[in-house]
């Protein structure tokens, strides 16, 4: 930190959704209920494919590694929430801020590129359906989710550095309910010049070069689907993909929300509706839209089910 009228701070406090002090029981009723319904979910998705030797494919292999990575992602931020409604305090420390901060940046970026790579899946399995299992091999989807996990910890370690050498002032006010990067470098008393470069820099590579992946990989899918000529094999092949698309337009449609508000200095209503759909209410809806859509998976839960009630 800085010498001079700067201040080392030594907490923040989150403002969160709302001021009323009404609305504090509703608020932690719903979010409660949404983050146990998210946890359960996903962690119902990640048995179900661990325990279930037909769903030991790439695509459930990656699918299993998104909803580990929704659990971590809602609890990065929903937690904390949860604890300082409860306290009736909003105060959170520097270094968990921080650390709240880092954890956050890491599991968004594991869900976009997660998200990408179950899309090149699906693209290999529609327009190579004879060479899928050569090319979707164990060794290569390990690569990928290792390079994955690289690129958000290189990421999310490097803003944290750079947030380190930021001095703050005494006003440590984050009108959000979590420890955001963009919030943070708004109470900045240092100049942030470099900060906000990597931020939107960074923050835009890794937004538009998944994005131009997906967007590839659906456009070949679709090309490779309206060269089939029965109609049943068309319904068929795009039914592989129909659960992914549905989720890949949540989480972006979402993302785009929080990053078009992330920028101003106090967030709007609809800035802060989009943050809760992006780290609470998207995570909360995949196990359902991958459930509800595939029938492999309803047979697999249905085993775990019987299962559990056998050794009861």
């Amino acid at each position: 930190m800085e010498a001079g009228n700067q201040t080392a701070v030594s907490k923040f406090i989150l403002l969160g959704l709302s001021e009323d002090i009404n609305l504090q029981p509703l608020l932690f009723g719903l979010f409660l209920y949404m983050y146990l319904v998210c946890v359960l979910g996903n962690l119902l998705i990640v048995l179900a494919i661990s325990s279930d030797p037909h769903l030991h494919t790439p695509m459930y292999f990656f699918l299993a590694n998104l909803s580990l990575t929704d659990i971590c992602f809602t609890s990065t931020t929903v937690l904390k929430m949860l604890v300082n409604i409860q306290t009736q305090s909003n105060a959170i420390t520097y270094e968990g801020c921080l650390t709240q901060m880092c954890f956050f940046m890491i599991f968004a970026g594991l869900d976009n590129l997660l998200l990408t790579v179950m899309a090149c899946d699906r693209f290999v399995a529609i327009c190579h359906p004879l060479h899928y299992m050569v090319i979707m091999n164990p060794r290569l989807c390990g690569l990928l989710l290792l390079l994955s996990w690289l690129i958000c910890l290189t990421y999310s370690l490097l803003q944290s550095l750079m947030v380190l050498r930021v001095a703050f002032c005494k006003e440590t006010e984050i009108p959000h309910f979590f420890c955001e990067l963009a919030q943070i470098l708004k109470l900045a008393c240092s100049d942030t010049l470099v900060n906000d470069i990597l931020l939107y820099f960074v923050t835009g590579l890794l937004g538009v070069i998944p994005l131009t992946g997906i967007l590839f990989s659906y456009s070949r899918i679709i090309s490779c689907i309206m060269g089939i000529s029965s109609a049943v094999g068309k319904y068929k092949a795009f039914s592989t993909c129909g659960s992914h698309l549905l989720v890949v337009s949540l989480f972006y449609g979402a993302g785009l929300g929080v990053y078009l508000t992330s920028g101003t200095a106090h967030p709007s209503r609809k800035g802060s509706i989009a943050s809760v759909m992006y780290t609470v209410v998207t995570p909360t809806l995949n196990p359902f839209i991958y459930s509800l859509r595939n029938r492999d998976m309803k047979g697999a839960l249905r085993r775990l089910f019987r299962r559990g009630a056998y050794f009861q």
